[in-house]
């Protein structure tokens, strides 16, 4: 799976670190999604693991009764990683610019992203990336809603459906050898349409696409 050129594009083609310049101490999901996905994390993970929360902010929504041996974190403001109580290091990065990781092969147990993989312009080197620092059995699990900033999303994100948006990262996942058959967890909004638009709680649809180093 390769995107076309004209796939990666965004509407705004601005340097990344400027849009990301100044903290967000939001949550850009609702607290359903934040609660599924806490809850799916409890299922997944193993307590004294070793954990790369990509694309983090100030919050992991990792269980908080679950210990970890190390969360690694990363993203794009470094005030917001500095905010975020799990992790135990983090570095700045911009994926965009620099996919390759500062990390070492086969170091962590766990890859986490959540609501941010539309932002990925080179998702196949990325991915490449999540294989090669993943234990062997690891697990990488890609959460994600139908919000964005929708001028930082790329343009294979902006112009799909929902189901394409899941069909997307299956392929990233598919396009790196040695990766398990991404297994997907979908859990729609059964609000009415007009008050997901108004962000009523239980609004935001949960996606995750799940998939392990073989």
């Amino acid at each position: 799976m390769q995107l076309r050129p004209n796939q990666r594009l965004k509407l705004d083609d601005t340097d990344d670190k400027l849009f990301y310049a100044y903290p967000r101490f939001v949550t850009h999901v609702d607290e359903g999604f934040i609660q599924q996905l806490t809850d799916l994390y409890r299922d997944r993970l193993k307590p004294n693991t070793r954990i790369f929360d990509m694309m983090s902010s100030w919050v992991s929504h990792l269980p908080e009764e679950m210990q970890f041996d190390h969360v690694e974190g990363h993203g794009l403001n470094a005030e917001e990683l500095a905010r975020n109580p799990r992790l135990n290091h983090y570095f700045v990065q911009n994926l965009n610019e620099n996919p390759q990781l500062p990390l070492p092969d086969e170091n962590f147990d766990a890859v986490l992203n959540c609501v941010s993989v539309q932002y990925m312009q080179y998702p196949e080197a990325v991915f490449s990336e999540i294989y090669r620092i993943l234990k062997p059995g690891g697990v990488a699990i890609i959460s994600f809603s139908n919000r964005m900033f929708f001028e930082k999303a790329i343009q294979a994100w902006r112009e799909a459906s929902e189901a394409q948006r899941v069909e997307l990262v299956k392929a990233y996942f598919a396009s790196v050898p040695g990766f398990t058959t991404a297994e997907v967890i979908v859990h729609k909004s059964t609000l009415p349409n007009i008050l997901q638009w108004l962000g009523a709680a239980g609004g935001d649809p949960f996606y995750a696409v799940i998939a392990s180093r073989s």
